[in-house]
């Protein structure tokens, strides 16, 4: 106990003396924080310290209050050496771990036993027995050769590896699908690129003679909407301009936001169909109106 508190005063005055050293510098505040932290430390050592001691005495304050019987043992029996051998041989063989019988091993007293006639330059050869391990590994390996005989190629309850490939392919096949109508809908005015594919000017077309000939007829002529044949456009011409302006709409000249009613796939058709009316004759053409391009 005296070590202990003589180390404790070493650490605890050269702590100290450290941080005063370090307060020459001129930071009082760091002085004040590393002697409270350097005190809160010892504090909690004394603790510490304090707690054991008081469970050292309530164990030994126990202990004088009802001492624990120590009872003595017989005086070990001496053996002689041939019974010594006979226990050691029944011990060893009766406690024989699986790590023994896993491996098949022999110890090295019954090693005579299992000696063959072999000998080359002093080396002999020993009749030891094929290990667990190796036998449940061979046996094992028949029996699942067996199981998958008859799995893929007797009563084919699991498709072969082409037929797997076939079935996969398959349901990659429904689910790249299943991805490409979601991306199409991902498209938006900044990323909406011209396409003049066929199957999207049809796609576009029909949305068009469904959702626009109102306003800007059949032909793209224009009546309540603008001319959408000519070269002149009131709000952009670009693919980018038209998305933007059939998504969001134009309501202070009675063009609706068409976002709530078609899917970005669909004003991305119907914008290239737009597109392929430029320059075409329709009979009744609007006068121009907006920025020639």
């Amino acid at each position: 106990m005296k070590r202990l508190i003589f180390i404790i005063t070493l650490l605890f005055s050269g702590n100290i003396s450290w941080a005063a050293e370090a307060n020459t510098g001129g930071n009082t505040s760091n002085f004040y924080l590393e002697t409270i932290v350097i005190l809160f430390l010892v504090s909690l050592l004394l603790l510490i310290v304090a707690l054991v001691l008081l469970k050292t005495v309530r164990i030994m304050a126990a202990e004088i209050k009802s001492p624990t019987q120590i009872l003595a043992t017989e005086p070990a029996k001496m053996l002689e050496y041939h019974e010594w051998k006979a226990a050691e041989k029944s011990a060893s063989s009766s406690k024989t771990s699986i790590w023994v019988k896993l491996m098949g091993l022999r110890p090295l007293s019954e090693e005579k036993d299992i000696m063959l006639d072999h000998d080359f330059d002093g080396i002999t050869e020993l009749d030891n027995p094929t290990p667990a391990w190796f036998n449940v590994l061979f046996y094992g390996s028949i029996l699942f050769g067996a199981v998958y005989l008859l799995n893929y190629h007797v009563f084919k309850w699991s498709p072969l590896q082409d037929e797997e490939y076939a079935i996969e392919m398959k349901a990659a096949e429904v689910e790249k699908a299943a991805y490409l109508a979601k991306a199409g809908n991902l498209i938006d005015e900044s990323s909406v690129k011209v396409d003049n594919s066929p199957a999207v000017i049809a796609a576009g077309k029909a949305v068009y003679m469904q959702n626009c000939v109102a306003c800007h007829v059949a032909d793209g002529g224009g009546s309540v909407g603008p001319n959408l044949t000519d070269e002149y456009w009131i709000h952009g011409g670009t693919i980018s301009s038209i998305f933007k302006t059939i998504k969001y709409g134009v309501p202070e000249k009675g063009m609706i936001a068409w976002e709530k009613t078609l899917t970005a796939k669909q004003t991305a058709d119907l914008s290239n169909f737009i597109l392929t009316l430029k320059g075409t004759k329709p009979a009744n053409p609007k006068e121009p109106q907006g920025t020639q391009l």
